[in-house]
């Protein structure tokens, strides 16, 4: 679960990447901003789910 969880995260970085560049390009603000706004998103549940392997790491680490 975490592997896909990942990669949707990443996914959905590079798809608001690519809204924000659209956006830009064509001069519509709005879409940048839905694309600054799903980078955003994508980047915070990439976070959490690195603190969430960081903590698995650490709780692997003490069972030893």
């Amino acid at each position: 679960m975490g592997f896909m969880d990942k990669l949707r995260n990443r996914f959905k970085m590079g798809k608001g990447r690519a809204k924000e560049t659209t956006g830009r390009a064509v001069g519509n603000p709005t879409l940048e901003t839905k694309g600054q706004a799903e980078r955003a998103g994508g980047a915070a549940r990439q976070v959490g789910e690195q603190a969430k392997d960081a903590g698995k790491n650490v709780r692997d680490a003490f069972k030893k």
